[in-house]
């Protein structure tokens, strides 16, 4: 795993036991379909929460939630329908998360700072 897959799943794992902390069920992680991802899929009570991760190393000059710019809502949005499609059985509120994990430059990163946006964005943005 070259580093910059390592430091992507240092950020996924952490948000997880977030989530996982915080009621949260984990029910998919890095869901695929052509056109689109999802780094996490997580469920409580009657909401599904589709959450986009991303991760830097500290020092980077860019934030990591201006990469999450429309284009890259739109991939997430079709996986997201892909995946209620042939998994949703009942009716559940959806809602789509962000959230911003800042990682340090050592071999094996550590999480020194995360950011958790409910609601980024929608559907309809």
């Amino acid at each position: 795993m070259n580093k910059a897959h390592e430091r992507g799943r240092a950020g996924e794992d952490h948000v997880c036991g977030y989530l996982i902390d915080n009621g949260w069920g984990i029910l998919a992680r890095n869901y695929r379909v052509r056109g689109g991802e999802i780094d996490i899929i997580a469920e409580k009570g009657c909401i599904v929460i589709f959450v986009e991760v991303k991760t830097r190393k500290f020092g980077s000059l860019t934030d990591g939630i201006d990469a999450v710019d429309k284009k890259k809502r739109e991939h997430i949005i079709k996986a997201a329908d892909r995946w209620a499609e042939e998994q949703l059985t009942s009716d559940k509120n959806i809602r789509f998360d962000a959230a911003e994990v800042v990682v340090t430059t050592e071999e094996h990163p550590r999480v020194i700072e995360m950011r958790y946006y409910e609601d980024a964005f929608d559907a309809f943005s």
